[in-house]
């Protein structure tokens, strides 16, 4: 089994505004001495892991689950619907008081996010306000799910398992009118589940370190691979009513930067660890690398695209995969792609870098190549290639 699978795309974008900075301009990197437009990994996950290809088969990131538990306890909602944004409005009110739904609803948010350790044992409940009232005046340890919102302090990834728990135990609480047990919270955690987000992308859990994942994918950071500057549009914004009767200025001005060019991204797959992560099943690990080929070839980030409708598929593609220590090609634009054929010697800058580090480091491995410029290769080739051992 090839257990290193290695993306490296071309992909072109016009004019976009596709990932910010905190000044709302393009982000940018200082590549080879000169500055290049740039994409982070972060905002790639998420549009892939949140776009159709993956809809079926992740879990939630949130730090909201707490106030979302609250309001299935309150309701005849489940938490499916009101995760799924239904209104609750509209919903029949339960009959557990609202002191008591608040309480188990913190309970059960707490087990995947608390730190709260004292001699190797979790903090109990009546603890808890104790430590929280001596936090005040003193630095201690406190819960990291505050009891008044029901936020947590940090986001957690959940497994589409644990959302099934966690909902199976709100109607049992529901229907028992009961607190959880200790045993009831401690069992919502799955240690390895479906969640093909989560297996991919990894999780932290501080509170439950056994219950942490090891991402099985890295993605790079995109880059343009010529040089690239970021300009600025001045634009205005007209008021249908004015009639020119007194003025006939604009009713609005402002201005948006924004950058264009060719990126390339590279994504590293390790399949065993992968699979293993889903529990080895075998058929899931391939379906969840088809959707991520699809993904990384063909969705977009999602930022500015109302402005900018920058929606753009990858134009060239080469996969590897092998057992040896993958690398990237990013050093194939270390002197930035000039010219007009930018897209052309980009494609040979890649091959000629593989072939170089091929030679030197006596890798023989048969790539597999997308060129939409020559019509060479197809998308479906492409995921069969990456899929399958």
């Amino acid at each position: 089994m090839s257990n290193f699978i290695q993306l490296h795309l071309l992909t072109n974008y016009g004019p976009a505004n596709l990932n910010r900075d905190d000044l709302n301009r393009p982000k940018t990197a200082i590549v080879g001495g000169v500055q290049r437009l740039r994409v982070s990994s972060q905002c790639l996950k998420r549009a892939w892991r949140t776009s159709e290809v993956f809809e079926s088969a992740t879990g939630k990131r949130t730090k909201e689950m707490g106030g979302k538990i609250l309001s299935a306890l309150m309701t005849d909602m489940t938490l499916e619907d009101v995760l799924a944004g239904k209104d609750i409005s509209t919903a029949v009110k339960s009959e557990i008081p609202e002191k008591d739904a608040k309480d188990w609803a913190w309970k059960i948010a707490s087990v995947f996010v608390d730190k709260m350790k004292k001699d190797g044992k979790t903090v109990n409940e009546s603890e808890v306000q104790e430590t929280e009232e001596k936090a005040k005046s003193k630095k201690e340890k406190k819960s990291n799910v505050d009891k008044k919102t029901l936020r947590s302090e940090q986001m957690v990834f959940y497994y589409p398992e644990e959302i099934g728990n966690i909902s199976q135990l709100i109607e049992k609480l529901k229907k028992d009118k009961k607190a959880p047990s200790e045993k009831d919270v401690n069992d919502l955690l799955v240690h390895k589940g479906t969640g093909v987000d989560v297996s991919m992308f990894g999780r932290m859990m501080a509170c439950s370190p056994d219950y942490n994942v090891e991402a099985a994918v890295q993605v790079a950071h995109a880059f343009t691979v010529h040089k690239a500057a970021v300009e600025d549009d001045y634009f205005s914004a007209v008021d249908d009513l004015n009639k020119h009767e007194e003025h006939a200025g604009s009713a609005y001005i402002g201005e948006a930067e924004f950058g264009a060019g060719l990126y390339y991204l590279y994504v590293c797959i390790d399949r065993a660890l992968l699979k293993e992560n889903l529990g080895n099943n075998e058929e899931l690990a391939q379906k969840a690398i088809r959707a991520l080929v699809e993904s990384a070839s063909t969705v977009s980030p999602t930022g500015k695209q109302n402005s900018f409708a920058s929606r753009a598929y990858a134009s060239y593609v080469l996969a590897e995969k092998g057992d040896k220590q993958p690398r990237s090609l990013a050093g194939a634009f270390l002197k930035p792609v000039t010219g007009d054929d930018v897209l052309g010697r980009a494609i040979e800058a890649i091959r000629s870098t593989r072939e170089a580090f091929n030679k030197v480091y006596a890798d023989a491995t048969e790539p597999y190549e997308l060129n939409v410029s020559q019509s060479i290769g197809t998308l479906s080739d492409l995921q069969n290639y990456c899929a399958n051992e």
